[in-house]
C-alpha cells in the first residue's frame, strides 16, 4: 500500500476548497430553479453515502466540472476547428485544438475526434465512416462480454451490419484466440472489433492485429471500459496495434461524459466526416473543454499511481470475493472490473442489485455466458474498483466492501442483516468523503 498514497492519488481531485451543500456551489440554481437544486443536492447526497462499484462509473474532478458548466455551452460550432459552418469560432478552435493534440500525445496516437457525445457515438462513427450498411463485422458475443454497439440486434449496430459473434471459452470463460481465428477465416469480415464492457481479462491485442491482417480486415478496438489504465500505463496499449479505437471519457478516465475516436492519420478526414455531419451536429464545446482538462490531468504522475492503484484495488477485491466463496466469472480479474456468478447463491442479478442499493453499495447486473437469466435480469453481477479508489481506498477497505457484498447475497432481504451493512458502509463512505464537499 505504500506505493499508492491515499493523499497524493487523491490530489487532483482535491484542487478547490470544499463546499458543504449544493446550493454552496451553485447559488443561482438555488435562486432560479429550487425544486431542480434541491435533486441535485439529493444525488449528491446518495453519492456520498454510497460505495459505487459499477465499473463505468467515476469521480469527474472539480475542474473537469467546472468546464463542464462553462459558457462554452453557448456556442454553435458545427465542422471541426478551422472548418466551421459558422463564425465566431475563433477561440473555441484552440480549445478543441488542445482537446485533440492532447489526446494524440497522451495515447501516441496520429490522429484524434474529440467530439463524439458518447462511445455509442463514437463506435457508430466509425462504422459509418468505414462500413457499408450490410457489411460484415466480427465481435464480441454480448453475453460473452461484449457491448451493445459490437452487433447486438436490439442495436443499431446488428440491424445496419451484418454482425457475427466471437465468444469466450465454455469451460474457462476466456478468449480462445484460435477460436476468433476460426471464426474471422470464416465470416472475412470487412472490420474486427475487439473490447468489451465486461470481460476481466487483458486482450491479446498483438494477436487481434495479426489475425485481421490474415482475413484483411480493418481493426478496431472499443477501450471504453479500460482507457484510464491504458492513460496510466496500466495496462497495454491497443493504439499500435488498431487501426481504429474508440474510448469513453467518463469510465477509468475520471473525466466528463463523452467519448472519443483515435486513428491513423489517413483515415483522419473520413473520421471528421462521420461525425459530423454524418451522426452529428453542433459538439458539445463544453465537455471537449472538459475533456482537455482531463487529458492534462491523465498525463500526470498522480493519476499513472491511480491507474496502478485501481488495478490493484480490483485485484483485492476479487481474490477477497474468491476467498469467501465466491465464484467470479474467468476466474479473477487483470483490470478494473469483474463479474460474480449469483447462481451458486441462488439469487438473481436483479434482486441482489436492489438489495445492495438498500445498504449503500452500487453494482449492476450482468449476463456472461450460460447465465441462465434473462436479459432484464441475469444471474451475474458487475463489480470494479474506480469510483472508490478515486476516494482513496485501498486494500483494506476492499477487502471489508467484499465482506459487505458477501454478506449481503447469502442474507437478501434480511432487515437486520440490511440495517447493520448499511451502517458499515456509511462508515467507509464518511471515512473518505468526496471530492465536492466536507462532511
Amino acid at each position: 500500500m505504500g506505493r499508492y498514497c491515499r493523499a497524493g492519488i487523491r490530489e487532483l481531485l482535491f484542487e478547490v476548497p470544499l463546499v458543504r451543500t449544493v446550493a454552496e456551489l451553485k447559488p443561482n440554481l438555488e435562486r432560479v430553479d429550487p425544486l431542480v437544486c434541491g435533486l441535485l443536492e439529493q444525488e449528491l447526497q446518495r453519492q456520498e453515502d454510497t460505495l459505487e462499484l459499477i465499473p463505468s462509473e467515476n469521480l469527474a474532478s472539480p475542474a473537469v466540472l467546472e468546464a463542464l458548466g462553462s459558457w462554452l455551452n453557448n456556442k454553435y460550432a458545427e465542422g471541426t476547428p478551422g472548418k466551421r459552418y459558422y463564425g465566431g469560432c475563433q477561440v473555441v478552435d484552440q480549445v478543441e485544438n488542445v482537446a485533440r493534440e492532447r489526446a494524440c500525445t497522451l495515447f501516441g496516437s496520429e490522429y484524434a475526434n474529440v467530439q463524439p457525445h458518447c462511445g455509442s457515438s463514437a463506435n457508430m462513427a466509425v462504422y459509418a465512416a468505414m462500413l457499408e450498411p450490410g457489411d460484415s463485422v466480427l465481435g464480441m458475443g454480448l453475453d460473452d462480454g461484449g457491448h451493445l454497439t459490437h452487433g447486438s440486434p436490439v442495436n443499431f449496430s446488428g440491424k445496419l451490419y451484418r454482425f457475427s459473434s466471437y465468444a469466450v471459452d465454455p469451460e474457462t470463460e476466456l478468449l480462445d484466440m484460435d477460436q476468433v481465428r476460426s471464426r474471422a477465416r470464416e465470416v472475412r469480415p470487412r472490420m474486427i472489433v475487439a473490447g468489451y464492457s465486461a470481460y476481466s481479462r487483458i486482450l491479446d491485442l498483438a494477436k487481434f492485429r495479426e489475425i485481421a491482417d490474415e482475413v484483411g480486415a480493418l481493426l478496431l478496438v472499443d477501450m471504453a471500459h479500460f482507457a484510464g489504465l491504458v492513460a496510466g500505463k496500466a495496462h497495454p496499449s491497443p493504439v499500435p496495434y488498431a487501426d481504429f479505437v474508440t474510448l469513453t471519457t467518463h469510465k477509468t478516465m475520471r473525466g466528463p461524459w463523452g467519448g472519443m475516436i483515435l486513428c491513423k492519420e489517413q483515415y483522419g478526414a473520413a473520421i471528421d466526416k462521420a461525425v459530423c455531419p454524418g451522426i452529428q451536429g453542433g459538439p458539445l464545446l463544453h465537455a471537449i473543454a472538459a475533456k482537455a482538462v482531463m487529458l492534462a490531468q491523465c498525463a500526470t504522475q498522480d493519476f499513472e499511481q491511480y491507474a496502478a492503484a485501481v488495478v490493484a484495488n480490483a485485484k483485492v477485491l476479487s481474490v477477497a470475493l474468491l476467498s469467501g466463496g465466491a465464484r467470479l466469472v474467468a476466474g479473477g480479474t487483470d483490470n478494473h472490473l469483474m463479474v460474480m456468478d449469483l447462481r451458486p447463491f441462488g439469487v438473481g442479478g436483479r434482486d441482489a442489485q436492489r438489495y445492495l442499493d438498500s445498504v449503500g453499495v452500487t453494482a449492476n447486473p450482468n449476463s456472461f455466458r450460460n447465465h441462465g437469466g434473462t436479459p432484464f435480469n441475469p444471474n451475474g453481477l458487475r463489480m470494479g474498483s474506480p469510483s472508490v479508489t478515486s476516494r482513496g481506498m485501498r486494500g483494506s477497505e476492499m477487502e471489508a466492501i467484499a465482506g459487505i457484498v458477501l454478506e449481503a447475497v447469502t442474507h437478501l432481504g434480511d432487515e437486520e442483516t440490511r440495517t447493520r451493512l448499511r451502517q458499515r458502509t456509511l462508515e467507509l463512505c464518511h471515512k473518505f468523503p468526496l471530492p465536492y464537499r466536507g462532511v
